[in-house]
C-alpha cells in the first residue's frame, strides 16, 4: 500500500513545475492557486524560507506568508458560526425625547422599553403612516 503522506517537503523544481503546469492549464489568469499547492508551497519554506520559496515559484511573498502563519485556510477549513443569544435590554432610566417642530417642541419620558421597541418608535415618529 502506498502512503498518500509525505515525510520530507518536496524538492523545490517539483513544485516550480506543477504551478508552471497548472498557469498553463487554468481557464482564467486570476484562478486562486488550488489547496494542494500551497500547501506543496508551505511544506518548503522550512528549507528554502518565506523568500526563497516565495522567489523560486513565483508566488507572492505576502499570500505565502498569511499560508504559512495560517495553516487551516490552506485547507479551506472553517470555524462553525458559534450562535450568542443577547439578553433583550431594556433602558434601565428614563429616555427623554425632545421632538422640536415649527412652534412647539413636545418631550417624551419613556420607560421600561426594549432598544428594538424604542427604534421601532423612532421610526414610526420619523415615518408616519399616510
Amino acid at each position: 500500500m502506498i502512503s498518500t503522506t509525505r515525510t520530507r517537503p518536496p524538492r523545490i523544481e517539483t513544485v516550480r513545475r506543477r504551478l508552471d503546469r497548472w498557469r498553463q492549464t487554468r481557464r482564467h489568469a486570476r484562478a486562486p492557486l488550488p489547496p494542494r499547492l500551497w500547501a506543496a508551497a508551505v511544506a518548503l519554506v522550512p528549507e528554502h524560507g518565506l523568500y526563497g520559496t516565495a522567489r523560486a515559484l513565483g508566488l507572492s511573498y505576502g499570500a505565502l506568508k498569511q499560508h504559512v502563519d495560517h495553516p487551516d485556510r490552506q485547507r479551506g477549513a472553517r470555524r462553525p458560526a458559534a450562535f450568542v443569544e443577547l439578553p433583550r435590554p431594556r433602558l434601565h432610566d428614563a429616555c427623554v425625547i425632545e421632538v422640536a417642530g415649527a412652534g412647539a417642541t413636545v418631550h417624551l419620558r419613556l420607560t421600561g422599553l426594549t432598544l428594538t421597541e424604542l427604534a421601532e418608535l423612532t421610526r414610526l415618529v420619523a415615518c408616519p403612516a399616510s
